[in-house]
């Protein structure tokens, strides 16, 4: 599958997968700034990419982001097909940064998925399950 993607700065780096088989491919920070208004901070990629129609980009930080005591602050970034802005990754800063990401540092990964088009349903009844309406934590610890 192919992908549009244009450097926004010289300086970005293309997104790669790191190793065979990995589902998320590597981007890079090339700036770092504090945002005071929002008080977290943010790092560009300097890249933006043309995601093709029934697809989604989804960006999560690395796993070893557990290490910065940084927070993604949306959790999962969504790239829509028709965005067009550059990607950037805004992490709550904790109350205990260990190790905080560099400029040249890998920050979080892209995985480029397919969805449905999904057109809802409304019914009086859903058919019964094994798990029902059991919510939290009910499947097991």
């Amino acid at each position: 599958m192919k992908v549009k993607i244009k450097r926004l700065d010289p300086n970005a780096v293309i997104p790669k997968y790191s190793k065979p088989g990995d589902a998320g491919m590597d981007l890079t920070a090339i700036y770092k700034v504090w945002d005071d208004q929002n008080e977290v901070v943010v790092f560009g990629t300097g890249i933006a990419v043309e995601i093709p129609e029934g697809y989604v980009g989804l960006i999560f930080p690395r796993s070893s982001q557990f290490r910065t005591g940084l927070t993604l602050s949306n959790h999962v970034g969504v790239i829509d097909s028709g965005y067009r802005g550059e990607i950037k990754f805004m992490f709550y800063p904790g109350s205990r940064p260990k190790k905080n990401f560099k400029v040249g540092d890998r920050i979080g990964q892209l995985i480029v998925i397919p969805y449905p088009n999904v057109e809802f349903e409304e019914v009086v009844e859903l058919s019964s399950s094994e798990r029902g309406e059991s919510g939290f934590g009910s499947s097991g610890k």
